[in-house]
């Protein structure tokens, strides 16, 4: 029999009923229909549970020309979003609200520029290859409170060591609001593995075991909005930017990446791997279509002016700042974009940092990924040396280049790479490099502190 239009809304009719009966008796008030901006930032519209149902088909509608990167003119027909109902999520800090994750969709069809909906469409692709994709992102972020005038400076202020990376006693003075955090994590099911203080002051890293893309994008989404809220709490303010001191180190959010065949299998893993590395066929040419766009994909994954003053080689008080700053692979070998950690099965990029859109960076990261499985790509032998301590001539020699030095070199090469604007649908498209043109120009001619104190008096 041949579902209908009318079939199909009726069943989400009847399940969204359900989830909110199952959401009021819980003693949850609202529903928080989530979708994003360009920048991965969570916005909402929030209805009482009563009226959750004419919601989840899609009756809250607005204008996208309201937000950032979603590609719409004032005079065109409104965008809604539509709860995931599979994933709600009460809030930990507020057990009145519930999360969902939603697409937005124009009438009955979907947005072609909703940012989850662009994963969705590349995780179906791999689907069709008979593969899931899999993704753990590590969470790294900063908690501040305000010093003397509104400077950021950590909540504990002992917390000033050269190399305070894994200090157990910056942690405990931190303890409250992150075990809050972790607890909440924990909560929700996403499983803590581990969390420790970062090499920075006032820095901070959760593991959680990894899942499926869409719903780890949506995990990350959350997170990032959950640790504001409590750190606000507490009278601090959680800081996701990639790079928020020259001098120490900046935070990533390093995607973990593997494809599971159709029995759940870890499509990536290979215990006789003559590489030594522990990564399939199947791995490796993954890794180099990712290489073959990792320029482009950085534009995505280290998106803001300020991401490229993480890539750097030096610039942390404790020595190497850990991040990439060449598009090459390696074994378990933090100076390569691309690690393949000890026991293999699994392939982590380092370019990618905590300001990221994950819906678009993961969705451009697979992309890439099955265009090297497809064409059977072959990335050549893992690097195993300190590529920061490498001349020129040896990385030319090993045909190893530079990832973007800037915003504006990423956004250079995110345009002239045919594979996003197929990814990203032209709309999207023609959005994040008109936003992230503007973003880096407004940059370009703004006159800092540094060229003042250099300048001004110079003659």
């Amino acid at each position: 029999m041949t579902t209908t239009w009318q079939d199909t809304q009726t069943g989400i009719r009847a399940h969204a009923r359900e989830v909110a009966e199952s959401l009021a008796k819980s003693g949850v008030k609202y529903a928080a229909i989530s979708f994003v901006d360009m920048h991965g930032k969570s916005k909402a519209k929030m209805v009482p549970v009563n009226h959750f149902v004419d919601a989840a088909l899609g009756s809250e509608m607005f204008t996208g020309a309201a937000l950032d990167g979603v590609p719409q003119d004032v005079n065109d027909d409104e965008v809604s979003p539509h709860p995931d109902l599979s994933n709600p999520i009460i809030m930990p800090f507020n057990r009145e609200i519930a999360w969902f994750p939603g697409d937005l969709w124009v009438g009955d069809v979907p947005f072609e520029a909703c940012s989850r909906q662009i994963l969705k469409r590349v995780t179906g692709e791999a689907a069709a290859l008979g593969f899931t994709f899999n993704l753990g992102i590590e969470t790294e972020f900063f908690l501040f409170t305000e010093g003397h005038g509104g400077a950021p400076v950590p909540f504990s202020p002992d917390d000033t060591l050269a190399k305070p990376c894994y200090d157990l006693r910056s942690l405990l003075h931190n303890y409250p609001i992150v075990d809050e955090i972790v607890s909440a994590m924990n909560e929700l099911g996403w499983d803590v593995y581990s969390f420790d203080h970062e090499d920075g002051n006032g820095q901070f890293e959760t593991d959680f075991t990894y899942t499926d893309a869409v719903s780890m994008a949506d995990r990350l989404v959350f997170f990032r909005m959950m640790v504001g809220e409590m750190a606000r709490k507490h009278g601090l303010f959680a800081s996701w930017m990639p790079k928020p001191f020259a001098d120490r180190t900046g935070s990533g959010a390093h995607y973990n990446m593997s494809l599971a065949d159709s029995d759940g299998a870890n499509a990536f893993a290979r215990d006789d791997d003559p590489r030594g590395c522990g990564l399939s066929e199947l791995g490796y040419q993954f890794i180099a279509g990712v290489l073959r766009h990792a320029r482009a994909i950085c534009a995505v994954t280290a998106p803001t002016v300020n991401s490229y003053k993480r890539l750097v080689k030096q610039g942390s008080m404790s020595g190497f700042t850990w991040a990439p700053i060449f598009a090459c692979y390696g074994d378990n070998n933090r100076t390569n974009m691309l690690r393949i950690p000890r026991g293999g099965g699994r392939v982590e990029s380092r370019a990618a940092d905590s300001a990221s859109n994950p819906y678009l960076g993961a969705a451009l990261m697979l992309a890439a990924g099955l265009e090297g499985i497809r064409e059977g790509l072959d990335p050549g032998d893992p690097n195993r040396d300190n590529l920061y301590q490498l001349s020129e001539f040896d990385l030319a020699q090993r045909g190893i280049g530079w990832l973007p030095r800037s915003l504006g070199d990423a956004i250079d090469s995110l345009e002239a790479d045919p594979l996003v604007r197929t990814v990203f649908g032209d709309a999207m498209f023609s959005a994040f490099v008109t936003e992230k043109r503007a973003e880096w120009d407004e940059y370009c001619g703004h006159v800092s502190a540094w060229e003042t104190d250099r300048y001004l008096r110079f003659f």
